[in-house]
């Protein structure tokens, strides 16, 4: 990035918003992060306040979004299975209405905007690996529906935008992305895993492990969605990110034990509603546009993530 441009991040404070606050810090925006705290926490931006050009705004990004912004990125949503059946009318809301006020901040300060979506847009999807043209196999009044169809709605409100406004928009498909300050109670497999290896707790498996999952870390995500706030041909595309390296739930859950030392042993529970069986980017769109591929292979970034349950549990 050049220059001192201002990035306005809805959901800074959350895991992946929180690490791309930090990046374009590093790249020398000034940053403004909004996050009404209900997924998010203060301590994943400590670091991030220590720089001058960093500033908080505690507030809901279902109000109008008032602030000078050369950068808009939307990051503002619960996006754990556990966090949006708790909150799935705020989810809805986050990526409806909080998607129509990043949108107008985006078009009355001529900024670009970075919508973050996701590989649930896909739902259980019938195609592998998935491509961004695919429409995707969603059950739009499932217990994940609050989830997966409010941010197709996401999408769609940016392509309208981009219609009729003329907004400038990359859609980012976020595939399954993980890293230090991933909460420990919030579902997703990586924590689980790790949080109960650590205490040789048993690894809870649900179905018989062998869907499959795609792990891309954080580091490389927010280096992707910088890429698609900076490169020239990005507005107006849809584009996945994510670690093409698929492997089984049961194959992680080994791998954890094992990298850890751990005795833990393995339980199986009952597969959830719903509950994708494969997931694997296609990521041609982001190395042609972006030039992007992840760098972190998984055994380097579980290092990252154990280290950090060890000193924050």
């Amino acid at each position: 990035m050049t220059g001192r441009a201002r990035a306005v991040v809805a959901g800074g404070a959350g895991f992946v918003g929180s690490h791309l606050c930090e990046l374009l810090l590093s790249e020398g925006a000034e940053v403004v992060c909004v996050d009404n705290l209900i997924t998010g926490a203060e301590k994943n931006i400590e670091t991030a306040r220590q720089d001058p050009r960093f500033s908080f705004v505690k507030q809901d990004v279902t109000e109008k979004l008032d602030f000078g912004a050369d950068m808009v990125f939307h990051c503002a949503s619960p996006a754990s299975p556990i966090d949006y059946a708790m909150y799935p009318i705020k989810t809805m809301l986050a990526n409806s209405v909080g998607t129509m006020n990043c949108l107008e901040l985006a078009v009355r300060e001529g900024a670009r905007m970075v919508m973050c979506s996701t590989s649930e847009v896909y739902g259980d999807p019938e195609v592998s690996p998935q491509q961004e043209d695919y429409f995707g196999n969603v059950n739009p009044v499932g217990p994940r529906s609050c989830y997966d169809e409010s941010k197709r709605f996401a999408e769609a409100m940016c392509k309208a935008y981009e219609r009729e406004r003329d907004a400038q928009v990359v859609i980012i498909r976020i595939f399954n992305t993980y890293g230090p300050r991933m909460r420990e109670d919030d579902g997703r497999v990586i924590p689980n895993f790790v949080c109960q290896a650590l205490d040789d707790r048993p690894l809870t498996v649900y179905g018989d492990g062998s869907q499959t999952r795609s792990f891309c870390n954080v580091s490389d995500l927010v280096r992707g969605l910088c890429l698609a706030m900076t490169t020239e041909g990005a507005p107006g595309n849809v584009i996945n990110l994510g670690n093409p390296a698929e492997m089984t739930v049961l194959e992680l859950a080994r791998k954890v034990i094992e990298s850890i030392g751990s005795s833990s042993a393995i339980e199986f529970e009952p597969l959830p509603q719903d509950d994708p069986r494969r997931r694997r980017p296609d990521i041609s769109r982001a190395a042609e546009i972006l030039g992007w591929s992840p760098r972190v292979g998984l055994d380097e970034g579980l290092e990252g993530v154990v280290a950090y349950f060890k000193e924050n549990q």
